[in-house]
This record gives C-alpha cells, sequence and structure tokens, in this order.
C-alpha cells in the first residue's frame, strides 16, 4: 500500500478544520441540459481519480500525534462513496439550488475515506448542478480549478480520454495532458481580463524575489498587523452556511469601465464588493473606515503542469478594502490605488513560509496561530479567470461557474469573482449568523457595478 508524507503546508490546512469552518474547497457548476450518468462517472474516474492521485487516497495520522500525517491508498475505495445524487426542492429555481448548496457545504467531509464528494443535483431549472467539495489539504483553490476544468471539453462530443492516458480531450486548463496550452490559457486568461488577485502570469512570479529588506517588512506586516476592527461582519460563527450568487454580469462592460477610469477589471470588481459591503454595514448601524480581505496568492507559475500529487502552494495577502469612503469613483480610484501597491509584494511568498511552519506545530499552537491571524481579516476574496470561451463536462454545456475556498480560524465569510465565456459570478458565502441574506450583497454588487458602468461612460479616456 502505498503512502507518503504530507507536506507542512498540506498539514497545516488539515488541522485548521473547525466544527464552524470546514477546511474546504466548494464550486458549484450549472448546466443548459442533462448529463448523462455513466458518461459523466467515466470522466470524473479517467480525468480526476487516474490522474491525481490524492483523490483515491485517504488521511492518516501519525502516533503520536505530534508527527506529520500521512497519505495512503485507500483500500477499499468505492467511486459511487464519492459521486451522490440528489434533487433541488420546488421550485428548482436559483434560491432553491442555494439553500441546497448552503446545506451541503455546511457538513463536514468524512475522514475514513478520500477527502473530497461530488454532488450531481437534478432538477435545476431546464438543466442540472453539480456541487463539487474537495477538502483544502488536497491542494489550494486555484490548483483545484484546474483540475475541475480539466475534466472538461472544448466541444460536447470529445472523448473522455485516449488509449495512452495522455489526452485530456480538449480541455481548456488540462495541465496534464497539454501542460503547455494548458498554462498560456490560464495566463492568457489572467492578462485579458485583468485579474491580478489570485494568478500571475510565471514571468511576474519570477520577479517576486525579493532583497532581504522587503522579507522583513512584509513578515512585520503579516505578523503584526492588528486584528481588524469590529462590525457587524465579524462575531461568533455557528456553521451554518448561507450562499448567492450573481446573474452572468457582462465582462466588456466592466473592462469598459475599468478602461475609461484608468483601471483594471479587477480593481472594477473589487470596488463593487467594497461598496456593496459598505451599503450592507449602513444598513445595520455599523459603518468603519475599512475592512480588512485576505486575499489568496499563486506562487505556483501557471504554465507548468500540475504536479500529480497536487498540494498547497500559495500565500496570502491583505487586502484592506475602503468601504468608508463615499462615491464610487473614490472608491474606484482607493482600490486600484492599494491593488497597485500589494501586486508585486513579497508577502504572499513569505506567507507561505509560515503556513509551513504552522504545519509542523503542535495543534494548539497552531490552533492559537490561526485565531490570531484570522483576527487580522473580515473576509476571504478570491477571483479567478476561468475560459473565455463555452465548454462542457461530459457532453453538458456549462452555463455558469462559482467557487469558494475556505475561511480560517474565525472569518465567516467569503466572496469569490469567477470569469467565464465573457460573464462574471461574484458569489457570497457567509456564516447565517453573520450574514443571515448573502443575496442582499450580492445585488448590491450588481447595483455598484451598475453606478461605475455609468461611471465610465462619463468619465474621460486616460492620457
Amino acid at each position: 500500500m502505498s503512502k507518503q508524507q504530507m507536506s507542512n503546508a498540506d498539514a497545516a490546512w488539515l488541522r485548521m478544520d473547525r466544527p464552524t469552518n470546514h477546511m474546504v474547497v466548494n464550486s458549484v457548476i450549472w448546466f443548459d441540459g442533462p448529463i448523462d450518468p455513466e458518461r459523466h462517472r467515466a470522466v470524473i474516474r479517467e480525468r480526476l481519480v487516474e490522474r491525481f492521485p490524492r483523490f483515491g487516497q485517504r488521511i492518516v495520522e501519525p502516533r503520536p500525534v505530534l508527527g506529520l500525517p500521512y497519505w495512503e491508498d485507500d483500500p477499499g475505495f468505492d467511486l459511487d462513496r464519492h459521486i451522490h445524487r440528489v434533487a433541488v426542492p420546488p421550485p428548482g429555481d436559483r434560491v432553491a439550488l442555494q439553500e441546497l448548496v448552503g446545506d451541503l457545504i455546511s457538513t463536514p467531509l468524512d475522514r475514513s475515506k478520500p477527502l473530497w464528494d461530488i454532488y450531481v443535483i437534478d432538477g435545476y431549472g431546464d438543466g442540472m448542478a453539480q456541487v463539487t467539495r474537495t477538502h483544502h489539504s488536497l491542494a489550494d483553490g486555484i490548483a483545484l480549478a484546474r483540475v475541475l476544468l480539466s475534466m472538461t471539453d472544448g466541444r460536447p462530443d470529445a472523448g473522455v480520454g485516449s488509449a495512452d492516458g495522455r489526452r485530456l480531450s480538449d480541455g481548456p486548463l488540462a495541465a496534464v495532458g497539454r501542460p503547455l496550452a494548458a498554462g498560456a490559457h490560464l495566463v492568457d486568461a489572467a492578462v485579458h481580463e485583468g485579474v491580478e488577485l489570485v494568478t500571475h502570469p510565471a514571468s511576474e512570479l519570477r520577479g517576486l524575489a525579493a532583497t532581504t529588506a522587503q522579507d522583513s517588512r512584509a513578515l512585520a506586516k503579516l505578523l503584526f498587523t492588528p486584528p481588524d476592527r469590529d462590525s457587524p461582519l465579524r462575531g461568533p460563527l455557528g456553521g451554518r452556511q448561507r450562499v448567492a450568487w450573481t446573474d452572468g454580469l457582462s465582462l466588456e462592460a466592466i473592462r469598459a469601465t475599468g478602461q475609461a477610469t484608468g483601471t483594471t477589471v479587477n480593481d472594477v470588481l473589487v470596488a463593487a464588493v467594497t461598496g456593496a459591503l459598505r451599503g450592507h454595514l449602513i444598513d445595520r448601524r455599523g459603518l468603519i473606515d475599512e475592512l480588512r480581505a485576505m486575499v489568496p496568492f499563486n506562487l505556483r507559475p501557471l504554465d507548468q503542469p500540475l504536479p500529480r500529487e497536487l498540494g498547497n502552494r500559495f500565500g496570502l495577502v491583505y487586502l484592506g478594502l475602503p468601504v468608508g469612503i463615499r462615491g464610487p469613483r473614490r472608491r474606484l480610484d482607493e482600490v486600484h490605488r492599494r491593488m497597485d501597491a500589494i501586486k508585486r509584494s513579497p508577502e504572499g511568498a513569505v506567507a507561505y513560509g509560515i503556513l509551513g511552519l504552522l504545519g509542523l506545530a503542535p495543534p494548539q499552537i497552531e490552533r492559537r496561530m490561526i485565531d490570531l491571524f484570522s483576527a487580522k481579516s473580515t473576509l476571504v476574496l478570491t477571483n479567478v479567470p476561468g475560459p473565455r470561451r463555452p465548454i462542457y463536462f461530459a457532453g453538458a454545456r456549462v452555463a455558469g461557474i462559482v467557487a469558494w475556498v475556505p475561511a480560517a480560524g474565525s472569518i465567516g465569510i467569503g466572496v469569490s469573482i469567477f470569469s467565464y465565456d465573457g460573464r462574471v459570478t461574484v458569489g457570497v458565502r457567509a456564516d447565517a449568523g453573520l450574514i443571515p441574506e448573502p443575496q442582499e450583497i450580492v445585488d448590491g454588487i450588481a447595483h455598484e457595478l451598475e453606478r461605475m458602468t455609468r461611471l465610465g461612460r462619463r468619465a474621460p479616456a486616460p492620457l
């Protein structure tokens, strides 16, 4: 039976699990039509389990507990224990799906088997949906996005695989079968869409080498940044999750706003999130000057294939959201200034090193350190550029995608931005005790984008 010791960073994420905050990356895909069950099962077996060994391995804790856990092949592995079929309650609309997704992601994964599950959801509109849940100890969010999209094809009639086991059909982000093309696709999407939060072209990553002085400043910032301000968005967590997401927002309109204001797609989207959170705080009589977001920062070159063992290769940076600023243009300009300040910061690499050290610490010490770091932020904010053209999963056209990485410790809110096929979906996941109705924030994001679109039409063209 194959065994492999877990890396320090992966062990850190494994031990961050709490009853109120499960360390699980959750994604939702919805389709225009039905999916053939046998073809769907074949895709998952060949493109997920057989290509990435972690999906067939369980975690074994060491004895004594102070050592690192290790991976071992699950001797009783059964795909049927990981693929589940459920139905959306009537009337089968997006509200009903969001309620079901909230229920599913509120539950922990079963540690007696490999830490992932896929739920095929019948009865959603005229099509279907799928919820994929994968523990963060297997891989970071951007790696899992690449894994998920590597199971897709560029046309509905593409085959599942080939005899030599190397081809991933026409998967847009197929990082194993077509590593250079897959990496180039994701890099191209990141540059084309103006996304800087999570993904950086490999050339930029190689340019992030910092001086000792820069590393020292980054370490000091990570360690000595004070806890985030108290607000209605912070408080005890109950563990019950609520989710909501926008309709597909026009990427072209957002890009035009960025061009007209001298900012980026990413700046416009983050400013819209900031404005929506400002409105929420005003409604709850809790407006403050700034909310701090924890932002995952990819450290894995995107022009290289994913390792078969996956794992976590990312850091974290802090981004202050200027919720206290009135006026969408002023907020947008300030978000742009702050984003420019952190784009080439060494904070992400330094934070990755800290995570590795946490994985070696005794669980009691790690828990205290996670509490210390999570208290510095109110939410987790991610942005992933997806395929620019339609894709198909087991022959069914993908209509939309949204995904959330987990929030550690005391953080109870996650905001996800995912672009696909000319549209952007923004999703909010929150502890129900903090935000009982995340749809209100989602509606606020759409409203803020409309305001900035009008602003962009009036703005003079940048020099």
